[in-house]
């Protein structure tokens, strides 16, 4: 046997024990952007799938928030919390597809980029209905809707993920305030949010609603 078959028979292990742990570190790496509770990658995971997504001219930032959730768990339990946050994760990730993203950035915030084609109003308010929907399996009472604020990332252009999730946040407790269900962040009509969450920064809404579904 040749000198090199040689050298190349003793490194095959090494190569094959190099492969292996390539994958296994792969493999941790997607675990740990996953949250374990609703499959939907974290907030590190999401903005690095979102930062390339916002890219393409067509992207929609999302952002969602369970209505109520507290009083969910606190009349019912965690468990029923935890179902109803598994629910509307799968839902949000069937609904964005494999050409968008969805991430859990905690507790029971959701956000998502999605790829339009000029129907986002539409598609939003599909979207916010399909959450809206009672979890199988659960006490018919325990239900709830989501709030949802939204903004298209072409409408400020330069803007960075960041500044667009803030716009959307914004957006999205003003549909919360008002229980009309979603609102788009658009140019030229900001505002400060005087009792939110987010006190002393500022976003954006529309006078119009996506969606009006009672919270």
């Amino acid at each position: 046997m040749s000198t090199l078959a040689t050298l190349l028979l003793a490194t095959l292990p090494l190569a094959a024990g190099w492969l292996a742990h390539v994958r296994w570190l792969h493999r941790c790496l997607n675990t740990a952007r996953r949250d374990p509770l609703t499959g939907l990658r974290t907030r590190d995971g999401f903005t690095r799938r979102a930062t390339a997504l916002l890219r393409d001219p067509r992207a929609v930032v999302v952002l969602a928030d369970v209505d109520r959730f507290k009083h969910i768990n606190d009349t019912f339990g965690h468990a029923a919390g935890d179902a109803l946050l598994k629910a509307t994760a799968d839902r949000l990730a069937h609904h964005v597809g494999r050409t968008g993203v969805a991430g859990r950035l905690g507790g029971d915030e959701f956000a998502a980029v999605l790829l339009d084609d000029g129907t986002a109003a539409d598609t939003l308010a599909v979207l916010h209905a399909v959450l809206a929907r009672s979890v199988g399996g659960q006490d018919p009472a325990v239900r709830t809707t989501v709030s949802l604020g939204w903004v298209r990332a072409a409408d400020f252009p330069g803007e960075q993920l960041p500044t667009l999730l803030r716009r959307a946040d914004e957006a999205m407790y003003a549909a919360k305030q008002s229980r009309t269900g979603a609102r788009r962040a658009r140019v030229g009509r900001l505002f400060a949010t005087l009792a939110g969450r987010r006190a002393g920064r500022h976003g954006a809404r529309t006078d119009s609603p996506v969606g009006a579904v009672p919270a």
